[in-house]
């Protein structure tokens, strides 16, 4: 599955979970914008030019939102085996799949491509990316396929990971059935060391997206800690901001010790921004963003390419007040992502349905599954 999708087929899981599991997924792409906003070695966080605003930036880019793509990866895994049974259509899912996940990392990735190949033809943007005409093979597959490296539209390598571990699912799920405590171990640990396996881009994507797995299987009540949500979110908070204390301190290049405590800490950050997603889902913000359907699919697809731009524009500008440049590329992306999203929803609804694989349809299903919830509390 990708970030956005899954609600549709949700027939086991509240209208509080559904509603909570759409807030994350808001709020954490969003917050993903933050760790991509791009920066040269003179406006580097680690170089404390810029004082509290440089531990801002690694607060935000380095530890808090890192936690993204565990946790989206943690929902699919969840909402893949929802029905708490390890036999699934695996053809039929294996399709849906590469409709709802592949198509769309090939149509935006592509797209970029041919974006940059086209910019750096007329001599804009070059340094920024690799020079394309000049790239082997190999880089230009990787760039364009994401083959054994990040493509050039450089989040969407998560649905690349992802549409392995779909791939892997029915093996993951056996070995969770079978042998949970150690399958989870030991793909914990392969997540915090960093070392590469070939297999996906991310190790930590194997872990989370299994735990999702367990949680499903086994059948836990994924509301259990809400009663702690006071505690436990202030504490991942916390935690979130020793580790970016820590790298702010020694970084850019981080000691082995100090890697391996990221690599886990982002893990925590499941519990953690579940835990915040039971606080911010009773507000009116929080509902209104949890309803906000596709549009946290195009802010995943599309952000990189805006941020890209917006730098590019700024350094011809010739300016040097990164601060300054951070905020406005933070508030137009904040602002541009959402109006194009609309326009495209409303101008060109096939093909926004295609980007952004067939994403309007969970809206409807989660008024399916509220409907359910509701006719099973009137009776």
């Amino acid at each position: 599955m990708r970030p956005e999708e899954g609600v549709t087929d949700i027939v086991n899981v509240t209208a509080n979970v559904s509603s909570r599991i759409n807030l994350m997924r808001i709020v954490l792409i969003s917050g993903i914008v933050f760790v991509h906003i791009p920066f040269n070695p003179h406006s580097s966080p680690f170089s404390g030019a810029y004082g509290l605003f440089d531990w801002l930036r690694v607060f935000l880019r380095d530890s808090l939102f890192r936690v993204g793509v565990p946790c989206l990866s943690a929902i699919s895994g969840y909402l893949l085996f929802r029905n708490g049974t390890t036999s699934i259509e695996y053809g039929k899912t294996i399709r849906r799949k590469t409709r709802t996940v592949i198509l769309p990392f090939m149509l935006w990735n592509c797209a970029f491509f041919i974006f940059v190949f086209a910019l750096q033809a007329y001599g804009i943007g070059d340094g920024y990316m690799p020079d394309l005409s000049e790239a082997s093979p190999h880089t230009l597959s990787t760039l364009l396929f994401a083959i054994d490296g990040t493509p050039i539209n450089l989040p969407l390598y998560f649905l690349r990971d992802l549409f392995v571990c779909i791939l892997l699912s029915p093996i993951l799920a056996f070995l969770i059935r079978r042998v949970p405590l150690l399958t989870l171990i030991s793909l914990l640990m392969l997540a915090a060391w960093p070392v590469s396996i070939g297999i996906v881009l991310r190790n930590s994507i194997l872990f989370s997206f299994s735990f999702g797995i367990y949680l499903s299987l086994y059948r836990v009540d994924v509301t259990i800690m809400d009663r702690y949500a006071p505690l436990i979110a202030p504490a991942f908070i916390g935690l979130a901001a020793l580790l970016a204390t820590a790298a702010y301190i020694t970084g850019p290049g981080l000691p082995l010790w100090l890697e391996i405590c990221r690599n886990l800490m982002v893990l925590v950050g499941i519990p953690g921004f579940w835990a915040l997603s039971a606080i911010l889902i009773r507000s009116r913000v929080g509902q209104g963003l949890a309803g906000t359907g596709g549009l946290s699919f195009w802010i995943f697809c599309a952000h990189y390419p805006l941020l890209f731009c917006l730098w590019v524009l700024w350094n011809r500008g010739g300016s040097d007040i990164y601060p300054v440049f951070y905020l406005l590329a933070a508030g137009l992306a904040l602002l541009l992502l959402p109006l194009t999203n609309g326009m495209a929803r409303n101008a060109l609804p096939s093909l926004y349905n295609v980007l952004t694989g067939s994403r309007t349809r969970p809206q409807v299903g989660s008024r399916t599954a509220e409907d359910r919830q509701t006719r099973s509390t009137q009776r």
